[in-house]
């Protein structure tokens, strides 16, 4: 049975006791769902209301560590060194939605690298987490990425950009080249649990552009230590504070990132009216 250190109970303790409140939160958007104003205020409130939660508690035990919040911005520590990356509601649109698939995101960075993380979805009770060269776990079972080989028998996961965001030409031909090359492409709505199931081999691979640090720093580090690759889709080494993710296993992060940076070469002009 894996033992975790205190760090991980501390942020394992503090996401239990925010998904508390997120569940409940949830219970009742169904019921909002037909109401005139609509659940998106009773969302933004959810999600603040655990931000501030997952704060107080993490500041109980580490009072000196600072913050880099989804909401709430930076928030300087004393410890300069160390701060907390939290996104306290991954995937709001699903929660918005009444669709049971989000969860809570907390990372500890130290000096710039993140060293421990936990991804949390409390509807299933599944705890994914992981420290630098500890090894990852869901709950107390360890992890690995998949096995799998053959970009045509791996089924990946993607973010599609919405209104307003993003590159849609380039997505668009991203996921036209890769349609014809694997078993299958899934988006799911929550990139912290899109890593979470690379790291636990149900997705073979994961690819996303223009996410936040609080979206990607713990997912990235859970499929590291799950024996995954994770970088830019350029290459570049810093998946976290960068423009894209590509995360994958050892034998397919190569050819889908080969795939993904000649699409880039060749971008396609973006669609203007007639």
């Amino acid at each position: 049975m894996a033992t975790r250190s205190a760090v991980i109970n501390v942020m394992a303790k503090a996401a239990e006791k925010a998904a508390r409140g997120l569940v409940r939160d949830f219970g009742e958007v169904e019921q909002l769902q037909v109401s005139r104003k609509g659940p998106a205020d009773f969302v933004s409130t959810a999600d603040t209301n655990a931000e501030k939660l997952l704060c107080a508690e993490l500041a109980k035990a580490r009072p000196d560590y600072g913050f880099l919040l989804e909401e709430g911005g930076t928030i300087e520590g004393r410890d300069k060194s160390n701060r907390w990356i939290i996104d306290p509601l991954d995937g709001t649109t699903n929660f918005l939605h009444g669709l049971p698939h989000w969860a809570i995101s907390i990372a500890l960075e130290r000096e710039g690298e993140i060293i421990a993380g936990i991804v949390y979805e409390p509807l299933r009770d599944e705890m994914f987490w992981a420290e630098k060269g500890q090894g990852a776990f869901n709950n107390h079972q360890r992890l690995r990425v998949s096995a799998r080989r053959r970009l045509d028998e791996a089924v990946l996961a993607t973010g599609i950009p919405f209104k307003g965001r993003g590159d849609h030409p380039l997505f668009l031909a991203q996921l036209q080249t890769l349609m014809a090359e694997c078993a299958g492409i899934r988006r799911f709505g929550s990139a912290a649990l899109d890593l979470a199931y690379v790291a636990a081999g149900r997705f073979d691979a994961y690819w996303e552009t223009g996410l936040k640090p609080w979206d990607a720093a713990a997912g990235a580090l859970i499929v590291v230590e799950a024996g995954g690759f994770v970088t830019e889709i350029d290459g570049g080494r810093n998946p976290v504070h960068g423009n894209s993710i590509l995360a994958a296993n050892g034998q397919l992060h190569a050819p889908v990132g080969k795939i993904l940076r000649e699409i880039g070469k060749t971008k396609p002009a973006v669609a203007t009216g007639a």
